[in-house]
């Protein structure tokens, strides 16, 4: 057996055999304490980090449109449409100013799928789309219920399906 000192403020001394017992326990107990902090802080943040899939602009290069999007905050601006302010994102073809635009968002809670409310420029048509991010990074629109998306192509209405397949680069079709 061992025996340590303790001295306190007002001077007195106490012996106790199992000082160093204590001192191991109240640090391992610290430890706990530190540990499940430092959990705590991390997970908290874990809520707040976007993985990110469903902001930025992906393409499709059969029917040469592509969406801008962030669906976690309405931050994206229509360009030469500045009067609608910032919307969630849009649907817009390359050689064409008209577009779809984004007016309502809900993320799944897996996270890889939203639920769209579209609207077109003119707000006379609308529709709900699924865009889910696959396995690959690619990502998938369905339209679900409502108008067909239309864009205008080669002097006339073109319908795009309703399961289009987007990717996040730009490529172009031979």
């Amino acid at each position: 057996m061992c025996t340590f000192a303790l001295e306190y403020n007002i001077g007195q001394f106490y012996s106790c055999d199992c000082f160093a017992a204590l001192l191991f326990t109240k640090w391992n107990y610290m430890k706990k304490i530190i540990l499940s902090l430092m959990l705590c802080v991390f997970l908290c943040m874990g809520g707040y980090a976007q993985d990110g899939v469903f902001k930025g602009k992906i393409y499709n290069a059969e029917y040469d449109v592509f969406i801008e999007m962030n669906l976690y905050e309405e931050t994206v601006r229509i360009p030469g449409q500045d009067i609608l302010g910032a919307v969630y994102g849009y649907l817009k073809k390359n050689t064409d100013s008209r577009v779809w635009i984004i007016m309502g968002v809900k993320i799944e809670v897996d996270g890889r799928t939203a639920t769209l409310d579209i609207v077109n420029d003119y707000g006379s048509e609308d529709l709900v789309a699924l865009l889910r991010v696959d396995s690959d990074g690619s990502y998938t629109l369905t339209q679900q219920e409502g108008s067909t998306m239309k864009v205008a192509g080669k002097g006339k209405w073109i319908r795009l399906p309703k399961v289009i397949g987007f990717t996040k680069k730009r490529e172009t079709v031979k």
